[in-house]
């Protein structure tokens, strides 16, 4: 298979079409599939700023164009969503599907530096590959206007690849994001095999860590969060996040939704106002 992306199916919804992808990704080493939501075009001439979602623990490409119900407000506010994978696949790494939370569809959106993880480069696929790949192949993509989100692993993403690269992305938002990962279990099982056993190493994908480095932000950061979310005290941890905001004038607004848990039954509740605060620093 070419590292061309080959279109594998095509569905209107809102007037747009949600089309997936498949490629050979030399980053990652494997063959991989994303999605791409494309809007109506008035014109053939028109290019659309794009929106990146990253996915969260056990997810593919196709949880949210399947469940999110993005593609309403998506449509409406002209703006693409590009949804790529959680993790390399295929590799047959030993033991990279033996839990729900590390490996396959476990990617942490990181660098791995262990040597038996070498393929899970997601940082690399999400920051570097996807975007000059849908620059080649995608005229009516314009790249250079982007921003990016995500829920879960997929917000931790979202907020370390939008702190580390201030330059390439408009605004960033989260729904219930794994916010101080060397902090909680999740974060300790992946970084420790991924990364090793330096901690020093783990701070560069934790955002509570980075934002006290890369503060420069403009666009008010947004994230969403279920108050019976069984994973907000021990995993999650929303409020270390918004303590080391608070200390170097970041904007950031918090929403606690009460009742609301950690499905998508909560992401699709709140997706409108997460695709109209990316439109929004998108077309500025």
């Amino acid at each position: 298979m070419e590292t061309k992306p080959t279109e594998i199916s095509s569905s209107k919804m809102f007037g747009g079409y949600n089309k997936r992808y498949k490629h050979l990704s030399p980053t990652l080493g494997c063959s991989m599939n994303f999605h791409i939501f494309f809007p109506p075009s008035a014109s053939p001439s028109h290019k659309f700023p794009v929106l990146y979602w990253l996915s969260g623990l056990t997810c593919t490409d196709e949880n949210f164009i399947a469940k999110s119900g993005a593609q309403r407000a998506a449509s409406s506010e002209g703006v693409a969503l590009i949804v790529p994978d959680t993790s390399p696949r295929g590799l047959n790494v030993e033991g990279e599907s033996d839990s729900w939370d590390f490996g396959v569809g476990a990617g942490f959106y990181l660098n791995a530096t262990q040597e038996k993880w070498k393929n899970w480069r997601m940082y690399d696929y999400v920051v570097k590959e996807l975007p000059s790949l849908l620059l080649e192949n995608f005229p009516e993509l314009d790249t250079s206007r982007a921003s990016i989100f995500g829920h879960s692993m997929g917000g931790h993403g979202a907020l370390t690849v939008y702190l580390k690269n201030l330059d390439k992305y408009k605004s960033v938002s989260a729904f219930a994001p794994i916010a101080n990962p060397i902090n909680c279990p999740w974060g300790l099982k992946a970084f420790t095999n991924y990364l090793g056993e330096n901690k020093t190493d783990w701070e560069e994908y934790d955002a509570t860590c980075l934002v006290s480095r890369f503060n420069n932000v403009s666009a008010t950061i947004l994230i969403d969060q279920g108050e019976d979310d069984k994973f907000l005290k021990d995993q999650l941890l929303p409020h270390k996040f918004e303590e080391a905001c608070r200390k170097v004038g970041v904007p950031l607004l918090v929403r606690l939704q009460p009742g609301y848990d950690h499905s998508y039954y909560f992401i699709a509740t709140f997706i409108d106002d997460h695709i109209r605060h990316h439109a929004q620093a998108l077309n500025l």
